[in-house]
């Protein structure tokens, strides 16, 4: 039968309107509406709704119009919403225009409310319950923070405050006390969990002088199980407790008053906040970041998110709650943390406890603003991640096949990149994290708020390519691969898994851990392969200027079957790669070392070759400057050519240029009517090269200095100081665009007259000739006996050449800090003719210089 249609309208149904989608082609707008059917003349609004509505297109592609889309709900994607193989879930800007996923809402109405403090005021949305930033003009402020008024007295609960100053104070309950980890250096008032985090805990309550912390975080920071042995936690990882004394309190209506720091009351939904010079809060766009996740793809190991791409976004103001809730931030390593109400006793702690839970290690992870799980063919491609307040990007576990390439990551409190985790290290090789490349990536400023964030995070994973990253103004470490081997401390193997063929190479990595210490450019945790063959490779990396304690390229506990070749060490005067290991595995005894292989390196560390206990030492060359290593390795780290120029100028266009944030963690040390003065550097440097930092004193005297040249010392002296009288020093940092705010004051100091004597002599000195004239001299700080004297800090090392008797003086970051531990260090002397020498090795403090230890005799080729 034919039926015949003939003079019929066309009804304009919604489905036959729909063109684009058969098209698959769905255009969003923050002017859009969800009504609408997603064409250029009639985009949505939010992606969620271009999500559906490509589904029952072939090859979909979602295009963002310019703008920023605020969004009240993370984009929620499941294995639904996969693609599939040449045809990929496309979200991609428009050409030529500029799309920002935000989660902040804008903060408007501003008031002065103080005009004596400077202080406005403004109401925020009721939407918003709370926040960890804010944000202005593009530039992140911080909250207010101050050093603790009242001395305190630990309890089990919390502490006994010397009076009851504290419980005067509006909402303690929003108040936190941070920890810096003794990095504070000549101060014994900074306790922590280990100079490699920066933990804190929230205040539950304060009635009179009885201060009470927040549970489950109090305990899992201060009573971390001891083995019976009561040498060692379980964890294996830093100490027992937080200690004695947090090193600032944070988040205190009182302590406002300060320029770039605010305070959110949310009882009464009114933010406060001191402008800095330039601001006028009258015109400034303020964000406040309120949702967590921007994005959150659930898939697993039977149905994983498969065949998405991202490409030329920005996503943006993102916070993350957790520290502020009961749980803190009670932090192991690497933003990872203690959680739970039975953390300190059972988390992650296995069979070295009773009731342990396994596997060893797997501690919780800071979570993504952008969290994906069981991901596979996913990419990042040419997007920005930027003023994030969580890890910016968690490909957790089960990523397969991931590509982030071209993207930038700045200004983010935690992690850059999380790949993998670490609760899962014998997952079935189908399930396992494997075949993902993180490369041709910018990374700055990352670890904003949470010093020990890292740029890029790996944890179990197989096949991983880390290449061709540009890392660099970072608090901490850089690279971080791999985990759980910390039980060779107790003579037991590292948490088997099943790790492998992970490549770290051709990275860029310089100005690095300018604030914790401990760690390094590339770092690596526990077991990484079955053999060298299938183990870690680290090869063609450059990294220089670190400016803490570390190592540069680091094989800590359990590291094992890594071949570390090519790469350039430079400027880090303390081993420049660490360290060997006793092997555990597999039923060994430990009689031999985990296998390395460090061949082929252009160091300062100037090791001899060597082989034995399964670590090879060979060709490795000793530098006295970056000009020594060939062109060809340091022309291929970093970004290569194709990302280079576009990504720094995108950078450029999109970070725009301000002044440097403060330097921090201020401290001081007194002598006959002055004081030394040392400080970690500013990290975010307001995209401008920092050309100065000024001391300030509390008298009013002050002293400016080159960037550089404090860098080559590593202090400051301030002269014509009163003895007898405390003092305390704030720190600023200079660079074209102006000046930052004060960093929080040093604890108080005395200048006074008494008697200084010359140092004993340094430890464990030696010399290790290189090629063309170099020596790498090694030599440890003198033992801390004084004669009973307080001593006075070491500023220097003077090496004297014999024969010749000429004087060469060490001096930086790592002179210094050799005080809180006895670690070996190194510094280079090139031009040296060939001949027999031996090296004269005397330290340095406001005394002069004390007794030389000497080195046996070397011949220089």
């Amino acid at each position: 039968m034919r039926i015949a249609l003939r003079n019929c309208r066309l009804l304009a149904l919604p489905f036959l309107l729909a063109a684009p989608i058969a098209l698959g082609q769905i255009y969003v707008s923050p002017k859009g509406d969800d009504t609408h059917q997603g064409t250029t003349a009639s985009p949505v609004r939010t992606l969620q709704r271009a999500v559906g509505l490509s589904r029952s297109a072939k090859d979909r592609r979602i295009v963002l119009r310019g703008g920023t889309y605020r969004m009240a709900q993370p984009l929620q994607l499941t294995a639904a919403d996969s693609g599939t193989a040449g045809h990929d879930l496309v979200f991609t800007a428009a050409p030529g225009e500029h799309a920002i996923l935000s989660g902040a809402v804008r903060i408007e109405h501003w008031q002065l409310a103080d005009p004596a403090r400077h202080l406005w005021s403004a109401p925020v949305p009721a939407s918003v319950t709370n926040t960890r930033q804010l944000y202005i003009n593009g530039w992140r402020v911080t909250r207010t923070r101050g050093r603790v008024p009242v001395a305190l007295t630990m309890t089990p609960t919390g502490y006994t405050a010397t009076s009851d100053t504290l419980a005067s104070w509006k909402n303690p309950a929003d108040m936190e006390f941070v920890y810096t980890g003794g990095n504070s250096l000549w101060t014994e008032h900074s306790d922590g969990l280990g100079s490699w985090t920066e933990p804190r805990c929230p205040i539950a309550s304060i009635a009179g002088n009885v201060i009470t912390m927040a549970q489950p975080c109090w305990d899992n920071s201060t009573k971390r199980v001891m083995l019976p042995s009561g040498e060692r936690t379980a964890n294996l990882v830093g100490p027992m407790s937080v200690g004695k004394q947090p090193e600032y309190v944070e988040n205190a209506y009182e302590l406002l008053g300060t320029p770039g720091q605010f305070y959110f009351d949310r009882a009464a939904h009114v933010v406060y906040y001191v402008p800095r010079d330039g601001e006028d809060m009258r015109t400034a766009d303020v964000e406040m970041p309120a949702l967590e996740k921007l994005i959150d793809a659930d898939g697993s190991a039977a149905a994983p998110v498969d065949h998405i791409v991202f490409s030329g976004l920005q996503f943006s103001y993102a916070t993350w709650l957790g520290p502020s809730s009961n749980e803190g931030f009670s932090e192991i390593q690497a933003n990872y943390q203690v959680t739970g109400p039975d953390g300190y006793s059972r988390q992650a702690l296995c069979a070295l406890v009773p009731n342990g839970a396994c596997p060893y290690g797997a501690w919780t992870p800071a979570p993504g603003n952008l969290d994906l799980r069981f991901a596979h063919n996913i990419q990042f491609v040419n997007d920005a991640f930027l003023h994030l307040g969580a890890a910016g990007l968690s490909l957790g576990d089960g990523a397969q096949n991931d590509v982030v390439e071209g993207c930038i990551f700045s200004d983010i409190s935690g992690n850059g990149v999380e790949l993998g985790g670490v609760d899962m290290p014998l997952a079935p090789i189908a399930e396992f994290t494997a075949n993902n490349r993180i490369e041709n990536n910018i990374f700055r400023n990352v670890g904003a708020e949470f010093r020990g964030g890292i740029p890029i995070v790996v944890g179990y994973a197989r096949s991983s390519v880390i290449a061709h990253n540009q890392i660099d103004h970072i608090p901490y470490a850089a690279i971080s691969m791999g985990w759980g081997g910390w039980p060779d401390k107790i003579r037991k193997a590292g948490q088997a898994n099943n790790s492998a063929l992970n490549e770290v190479r051709n990275n860029r990595i310089h100005d690095l851990m300018l604030v914790l210490s401990d760690g390094g450019g590339i770092y690596t945790q526990g077991l990484t392969g079955k053999d060298l063959a299938d183990g870690e490779k680290v090869t063609g990396n450059v990294i220089y200027d670190q400016y803490s304690s570390g190592h540069e390229i680091y094989s800590d506990n359990g590291s094992s079957m890594m071949t570390i070749q090519g790469n350039v060490m430079f400027n880090t005067d303390h081993d420049n790669w660490g360290s060997r290991h006793r092997d555990y595995y597999d039923g060994q005894d430990g009689k031999d070392s985990d296998p390395l292989t460090i061949e082929d390196n252009y160091w300062q560390q100037g090791d001899p070759d060597s082989s034995k206990n399964n670590v090879t030492e060979q060709h490795n060359h000793l530098i006295a400057s970056l000009a020594e290593v060939p062109h060809s390795i340091l022309d291929q780290a970093g970004l290569e050519p194709a990302y280079k120029t576009k990504l720094e100028a995108r950078y450029a266009e999109l970070i725009g240029a301000g002044r440097p944030e403060a330097p921090s963690r201020v401290a001081a040390a007194p002598g006959n009517d002055f004081a030394y003065v040392t400080f970690s550097p500013s990290v975010a440097d307001g995209n401008r090269p920092v050309l100065s930092y000024t001391v300030t004193a509390s008298t009013g005297a002050k002293v400016t200095v080159a960037a550089g040249e404090f860098l080559k010392l590593a202090y400051m002296r301030v002269p014509a100081l009163a003895n007898g009288q405390p003092v305390t020093f704030t720190v600023t940092a200079t660079n074209a665009i102006g000046t930052s705010v004060a960093s929080l004051p040093s604890y108080a100091v005395t200048p006074s007259d008494r008697k200084v004597t010359p140092p004993p002599p340094p430890a464990d000195v030696s010399a290790h000739p290189g090629e063309h004239g170099n020596v790498s001299i090694h030599f440890q700080s003198p033992a801390p006996e004084h004669n009973g004297e307080e001593p006075s800090p070491i500023t220097a090392y003077v090496v004297t050449i014999e024969p010749g008797g000429r004087a060469v003086t060490f001096t930086g970051r790592n002179i210094v800090v050799l005080q809180e531990g006895r670690h070996t260090t190194f510094k280079v002397i090139s031009g040296l003719k060939p001949g027999t020498y031996t090296f004269h090795i005397a330290a340095v403090n406001a005394a002069g210089a004390g007794e030389a230890a000497v080195t046996p005799p070397v011949v220089i080729p």
